[in-house]
């Protein structure tokens, strides 16, 4: 299982939203540097899932910081040419990320296809990226299934404040839906040997960062 899946200079939208911090994995994972409020939209049909619908809405310093790096005109914000660099960068930049998403059914990586395209806005001073995944073929509602957005260099912190965050409107009655959001102290005392090896032995936190995902779990097994 991968759950266990950061800017242009800034470096290139703080590397991908998160390149840097694989230089220093260790101060990384000590706290993020860029907090995002998000909210995930499954599409659903009458029998599966067809795509992940985003918005991000960034913190207030990164939002600033996002308008000095991009504003050529100097005028203090960001019009459509500007937040379309931004677009471009930030597209490019997360697509070695698989844009931090991870689905599994029944443990299995799913596999989603990159969004056409990324909007980038700017609202009541904040950064906003709304975008859309497609599944590379449609989900059936069957067995377990798991949705988690999250950066694996822990540069990036992605919160669902609510639980109501993570949509899944359409979903038959057949399945049962549950938010997992798991403690960060229990994890850490049951992952204490394997916390060792990742600071010490590997700069690879994907595994890590995972754990610590929040996630939407699906239960279509009673009738999968």
């Amino acid at each position: 299982m991968r759950f266990g899946v950061g800017m242009p200079s800034m470096s290139r939208i703080a590397a991908g939203l998160g390149l840097a911090a694989l230089m220093a994995p260790v101060a990384a994972m000590a706290h993020p540097h860029i907090w995002a409020e998000a909210r995930v939209d499954l599409e659903i049909g009458e029998n599966d899932v067809t795509a992940l619908q985003h918005v991000w809405r960034f913190d207030d310093i990164f939002s600033a910081t996002v308008i000095v790096e991009f504003d050529k005109n100097a005028d203090n914000k960001l019009d459509d040419a500007e937040l379309a660099e931004v677009s471009k960068t930030v597209s490019e930049s997360l697509a070695e990320y698989d844009y931090f998403q991870t689905v599994l059914q029944d443990g299995y990586d799913v596999d989603t296809l990159p969004p056409e395209f990324i909007a980038a806005e700017m609202q009541d001073s904040r950064l906003v990226l709304l975008f859309e995944s497609r599944l590379k073929k449609p989900l059936p509602l069957s067995g377990k299934l798991e949705f988690a957005i999250y950066d694996p260099t822990f540069y990036t912190a992605i919160d669902f404040v609510n639980d109501s965050d993570m949509v899944s409107d359409g979903l038959p009655s057949r399945c049962a839906r549950k938010v997992v959001r798991p403690d960060p102290d229990e994890l850490v005392t049951k992952n204490a040997a394997k916390l060792d090896e990742y600071f010490y032995q590997t700069t690879d936190m994907s595994n890590l960062a995972g754990i610590f995902a929040t996630r939407l779990e699906l239960d279509c097994s009673a009738n999968g």
